[in-house]
Parts: structure tokens; sequence; C-alpha cells
């Protein structure tokens, strides 16, 4: 049976060889790297080595250059030589799709080359066909010649590589024989791995990028299965990240939930937080969650009691509880996720529940009927599950363990009948002071966590103590994990040196326009790169396809192009009325 974690119950890191990215160690012992990746145009030598410096100041500890093309990479000796004139000795990387060549240019000036498995080689066509066993081989005997010179490169230079593949941007022939899943998101990561291999090259990471929380953690869960099935020397480091997360709470919820599921159970060496955002807004919250993370997995371990799962953690399934009335509404039974409030909370926004739109409380917990009940207390977990009626349960306040082994405990202990009401802390928070990012990313990564599993009828944020700001949050996280969609939903790739508009200003043009369509998904991309196949969940796509020009997507097919970004906005909307999809914005 394939496993991801040595104990789904208390924190372990994952043990792995040591990578050398120049400088700095990834992997092993060492503390979790952050990085992030400038947005300069790479040719402009002045302005990458600025924006980098900009960078390491902030904390970042690796940083990533994009390369197009061979020129784009040629100047990458111009910017390296730019920082170690400036005393700066941190690591650069080279970002490559579709170009060997810019590649191989790249590997003598920089310390690590990423590429992207899905488009190193192959060119993406979305064409269907049926491979036979000797086509598949032969297309991976062609991978090979064209992978193996970057990988001797690398071997004379000492340079790291990071087999990155991303969920937008599987190749035709993965595709064709796997589907658009995390099973072919690894397989497409590991053909490339061998090749390395086989050469006895081994200075290389893995990433299983995608927009989807729930497809990005299940792709790295069977990544790390499947190296850890292939033996003890496939323990290479991983490199996490969301890709096209988005901004503002919206990117730094769904990075949360992502990267902070994993980190809890020990598996990643080196983030990236993705926002469509100046990088070097990255920064902070790539540290801030480390540290979070770092503070729950020193919490007081669970006994060791050698109680599986009761879910299987590669494929997502909602727990099947037994729905329920509470408060003039459903919970459980597959019923809508609920969000609690606190009685307090509750009286301090009663006056103003219009103002407050979606965000609104909808179960008190004190007049809920809810169970606080400890997982550990044998007799009580026998007195619920022989209790006739399905009841609310939750761990009870000032519970001093992990929260997220906790709930799967309570989940494996009690009936699946009885539905779970996670909180994102079990020790109330009364700060007003506290910055809200640090009730933010520890609620969105634990409860975020959780709903990707299948675990959980409602939520109750206890952690912000702003009445009116925890529900928000409670809201957005639903939304991020795909639990509850109550709003447009935006997938909007972070800024680079590709990107053909600027994002940040164009994707809140867009939400202007389109942010009333509930439950609509728009895809705002740069470029070509990973646009349209990390649109695959996507209803509609606004896509860069040549400087000042858009392409419009309808799901992962393009249907208008080369558009003036002047008109494009007015494009989309135009788009969405056409497919039926289109509301009225409400009055104000």
């Amino acid at each position: 049976m394939l496993r991801y974690c040595p104990d789904f119950y208390r924190f372990q890191r994952r043990p792995t060889r040591v990578v050398m990215v120049g400088n700095v160690a990834i992997g092993g012992d060492h503390p979790v790297r952050v990085q992030s990746m400038i947005t300069s145009d790479t040719r402009d030598t002045e302005a990458c080595v600025k924006e980098a410096l900009g960078l390491v100041e902030a904390g970042c500890e690796i940083v990533r250059v994009t390369a197009q093309t061979r020129v784009y990479a040629a100047n990458l000796q111009h910017i390296k030589a730019g920082l170690l004139a400036a005393g700066c000795d941190t690591p650069l990387v080279a970002d490559i799709h579709f170009k060997p060549d810019a590649a191989m240019e790249a590997a003598q000036w920089v310390e690590k080359v990423r590429i992207n498995p899905g488009n190193f080689v192959d060119k993406k066509k979305f064409q269907i066909r049926e491979y036979s066993d000797a086509q598949y081989a032969e297309e991976l005997e062609r991978i090979r010649e064209a992978f193996m010179p970057l990988v001797r490169l690398c071997q004379e230079r000492g340079r790291a590589m990071r087999i990155g593949t991303n969920h937008g941007s599987l190749s035709d022939r993965i595709m064709n024989r796997y589907g658009d899943t995390p099973s072919g998101m690894v397989e497409s990561a590991l053909e490339f791995a061998e090749i390395a291999r086989s050469l006895d090259y081994h200075n290389f990471v893995f990433s299983m990028k995608a927009s989807n929380p729930k497809v990005m953690i299940e792709a790295y869960r069977l990544l790390v299965a499947r190296l850890e099935a292939q033996g003890s020397d496939w323990n290479y480091p991983i490199h996490l990240g969301v890709t096209e997360a988005g901004d503002g709470e919206d990117g730094r919820i769904k990075s949360a939930i992502g990267i902070g599921s994993l980190l809890s159970d020990g598996i990643g060496d080196t983030i990236r937080v993705s926002l469509t955002e100046d990088a070097i807004h990255e920064i902070p919250v790539a540290q801030a969650l480390v540290r979070c993370l770092a503070v729950e997995s020193a919490r007081p371990p669970l006994p060791l009691l050698g109680k599986p799962l009761n879910y299987d953690p590669f494929h997502y399934a909602r727990r099947a509880s037994q729905g329920q009335e509470v408060q003039a509404l459903r919970l459980g039974g597959g019923e809508t996720v609920r969000v609690f409030t606190s009685q307090a909370k509750w009286q301090a926004l009663a006056h103003k529940l219009k103002q407050l739109g979606e965000y609104q409380p909808e179960i008190v917990t004190e007049t809920s009927g809810l169970l606080a009940l400890d997982p550990l207390d044998d007799a009580a977990v026998a007195a619920l599950n022989a209790a006739p009626e399905p009841q609310l349960v939750t761990l009870p306040d000032g519970w001093p363990h992990p929260v997220i082994p906790s709930y799967r405990l309570l989940a494996a202990r009690i009936d699946t009948r009885h539905a779970i009401v996670l909180k994102d802390t079990c020790f109330p928070s009364s700060d007003a002071t506290q910055p809200f990012l640090d009730a933010l990313l520890p609620a969105a990564a634990y409860l975020g966590s959780l709903l990707c599993d299948g675990i959980g009828d409602a939520v109750l944020i206890q952690g912000e103590a702003a009445p009116a700001a925890s529900l928000r949050l409670a809201y957005n996280i639903l939304q991020a994990a795909g639990t509850r969609i109550f709003k447009t939903d935006y997938v909007a790739c972070p800024s680079c040196g590709r990107t053909l508009f600027n994002l940040q200003s164009t994707t809140a043009r867009i939400r202007e326009a389109t942010g009333h369509l509930k439950g609509v998904r728009i895809a705002v991309m740069g470029c070509i790169v990973n646009g349209p196949g990390e649109m695959a969940d996507a209803d509609f796509g606004y896509v860069g396809g040549a400087p000042g020009k858009i392409n419009l997507y309808v799901g992962k097919t393009a249907v208008e192009f080369n558009i003036p970004e002047d008109n494009a906005v007015a494009r989309l909307t135009d788009l969405i009325r056409a497919h039926g999809k289109w509301v009225p914005a409400p009055q104000a």
C-alpha cells in the first residue's frame, strides 16, 4: 500500500538527501528554504539585479529568473555578474519552458535550472492519440536524447536542477495515457528523473504544482509515496508551491492550504508562495507560513496508537456523515459546509448583517448542541458511538495537540454518522491587535488541509478575534478549498518576465467587471506557458498572446485571438454572456 508519511498522527520531517544550489543547501536537516521569482525582463540587467537584491534583502534565499529563449538565457551571465559585484552570492535559478537550448545556455551561468517535463521537449498540441507501448518507448528515447546534454552539463558545472511538473502543462503523451491527473504529473517527473539517475546525476529536486489545492496535495503525496516505494536512494528534496494562487487574501489562503498541508506532514524542503503581486510581497508570507507550521509541529504529539486513516489520502471523497438540522439549517450528509461563530461575535454583528453580504454567520456555537470530545478518551468515544442519534462533534478548547492530526484521529475514532465541526485553533484569541496574517495562515493551512481530505461539515474560526474578519476568513477558506463556492473564482498567475501585460491592474479590472458572477471560474494568465492547461477547471480564460494582445478561452479552447488589450475585458464579458453565465450585478 502506498504511504506518503510514516505516521499520519505525529509529525516527522521526511528525510532527504542534500541538494546544493550554489552555497544554499536544500533538504537534509537544513531549514525550509524560501524562494521567489523576479518579474523584470531578463534582458534588462540593471532592473533584474535591482529586483533580485530587493528580494534577497527581504529574506529570499534563492532567486528565480525566466529564460524564454537562448538570447534571454545568455544575459543571465551579466545578471549574475551584477549581483556578485554588489556583494550578493544568493543563487539564481533559470526557469525554462519549451527551449532546451535556453537551458543549456543558462546552465553555464546560474546555480540551478528548472525544467518542466511537460514542455521541455514536447510541444503541446492537444492531440488525442492512442500510444502503443512501442510508440511510448520511442517518445521516451526522444526525450532522453534531448535531455541528456543538459544533465551532463549540470554534472560538469556542479549545477542543481528542479524537475518541476505543472498540472497545466502535461504533455500530450502523458495526457493520453494517464489523463489530467496527479498520477500523470508524477509519471511525467519520474521519466526525467530516471534519465538523470541513469547518468548518475542526483543533484535535483522535484515539484508538483497545480492551481487547485486538492490536485496539488494529492500529486505531492503520490510523488512522495512513489519515491518511497522506489527505494531509499530516491530521497530527493521537494519544492512546494501552489501555482496561479492569485492575490490578496485569496492568494495567501490558497497557498497556505496547499503548502501548509504538506509541511504539516513533514513534506517540503523549499517553498515559493506565488502571488499576483510584486514578488517582494511573497517573502514575508512564505516565512510566516514556515514559522507557524514549525510552531504547530512542535506541540505535544499524540500518543502512538497505530490507528489507520479511515479515508484515502490519494483520492478526495467527502466524509459521509449523517445529515441533521441545526438552528433551522441542514448540516452534514453532503449538505453545504456551514460556518459557526460564537455568541459574542454574533451579537457584535447582529445590527449589520446586511452589510456583511455573503459572509453571514450561520450557526451559534453555544446553542448548537456541539459536543467537545477528547478522542483519546475511550469511554467518551464509546458512549458517543452508542448514542442512537447523530451528534455534532469537535475538539475541546485547550486541546494541546496539533490540529490536523487531532481531527484525523477524531474522524477515525467516531462513527462516520457523527458530523465534525472543525476549529482552526483550540485556543480562542481575544487579541484585537494581532496581525490578520497571523490568523489567516494557520487557519487556512489546518482547516484547508482537513477539508481537502473530506473531513469537516462546518468550520469555526477562533484564531481571529474580529467578528467580521473571522467570518470572511471562514468563507474564503471554504472557497479556496473548493468546498463551498459562493463568489467568482479566479485563477491568476504570478508575474514573471514572461508576462505580456500588467497582471495586477488587469486582474483588478476583471474582478471589477465580473466579481458578482457567483460560481463562475475565470483564469487570468500572463502568457501561454501554463495558461491553457491551468485553465482546465476554469470556465473562461484571459491569456496574454502577444504584447498588447489577448486571447480568450472557453475552458481549454481558444475562441478569440489577438484582441487589443484595451478591449479585452469587455470582450470577455461578452463571451460570458454568449455562454449563458452572465447575470446582472446587484444594485448597491
